[in-house]
């Protein structure tokens, strides 16, 4: 087995080793981009495509996220070729053109092995509740199974997860086979842009250069984004939530404060990034896969890696252009 760098993330990287199913992880480390189209289909596919999963991996290492690592040609997708061209000069339309391809893509195996510990299954809980007022009478947010847990850390969504690995427990002492993003992106961001229209976070270092672009829910119709110049108070990990019916939204029936535990499944996720404007901030999700598909209450929102990510970036004083 060939160890290369990613392998200090806790897992081990190779690049032949053929899975039961229709998506293995020989067909996405073996996967040809050139046979995509630079357009996206029309109508996707009905299931996940072993080059979509390569293009995403490279383009979440190029440090233009693609969101859920899912193997589907998403909008996400266009979207964090975009931001590859931004990043680098180039002519911005979204398509997979042999300048993108040249730029992201690399030798190293894009689908590794990890080994499941007893650490894993720390933290997980029966179910989250939809109802606010149940999710107040619990002690943590957390993950619903070690399956959960795993895709969120490599950046997949679930049902990828699942193909890659047909009937595993999951439990501890198993192999599973995962993406591999690299490490998080480490800088000193200057400033922070978000745009509504395109759907998009870009990070500036302090040569005002773009080091990271996420995909992003900003608001929406009803609660559109406060737009303008603001400014970033700190960083909450683990935030706790409190609910106001009178300030943000009404949740079912609750119509009196609640104040939600932290965790991955909280509201606002694993990240609140707060801003100047009150009651507004940059935050995770506990439901990735609908980055900008659906409204957010006016906030920035971020899956939870990508906002992890920005955070650590961050200081007090860092300045947010929120743009229509």
């Amino acid at each position: 087995m060939k160890k290369l760098s990613l392998a200090a993330l806790g897992f081990a990287l190779f690049s032949t080793t053929a899975l039961a199913g229709n998506v293995t992880a020989d067909m996405i480390n073996s996967a040809a981009l050139q046979t995509l189209s630079p357009e996206r289909p029309r109508e996707p596919p009905n299931e996940p495509h072993p080059a979509i999963v390569r293009l995403q991996v490279l383009l979440d290492r190029a440090g233009s996220s693609p969101g859920v690592i899912d193997g589907f040609y998403g909008e996400n997708v266009s979207k964090a070729i975009a931001g590859v061209e931004a990043m680098n000069g180039l002519p911005v339309d979204g398509k997979l053109d042999p300048d993108v391809i040249a730029l992201i893509e690399n030798d190293q195996p894009l689908v590794g092995s990890y080994e499941i510990t007893a650490d894993d299954a720390k933290g997980i809980v029966a179910s989250i509740p939809k109802d606010y007022a149940e999710q107040a009478s619990m002690k943590y947010l957390g993950f619903t199974s070690v399956a959960e847990k795993l895709a969120e850390r490599f950046h997949m969504d679930i049902d990828l997860l699942n193909a890659l690995n047909p009937g595993s427990r999951y439990a501890a002492g198993d192999a599973v086979f995962v993406s591999a993003p690299d490490r998080p992106k480490a800088g000193s961001v200057k400033r922070i842009e978000a745009h509504g229209e395109s759907g998009q976070v870009f990070v500036f270092d302090e040569a005002d250069k773009i080091i990271a672009v996420y995909p992003a829910t900003i608001g929406s119709e009803d609660n559109p984004s406060p737009s303008g110049r603001h400014e970033i108070n700190g960083v909450a990990k683990m935030p706790k939530y409190t609910y106001n019916p009178k300030v943000n939204f009404q949740q079912g029936q609750n119509k009196k404060i609640l104040e939600l535990p932290g965790g991955p499944n909280n509201p606002v996720g694993t990240v609140w990034i707060d801003l100047s404007e009150p009651t507004y901030g940059i935050h995770g999700t506990p439901e990735p896969e609908k980055i900008d598909k659906a409204g957010s209450h006016g906030c920035i929102r971020l899956s939870n890696w990508d906002v992890e990510e920005l955070a650590a970036m961050v200081k007090p004083g860092v300045m947010v252009d929120i743009l229509p």
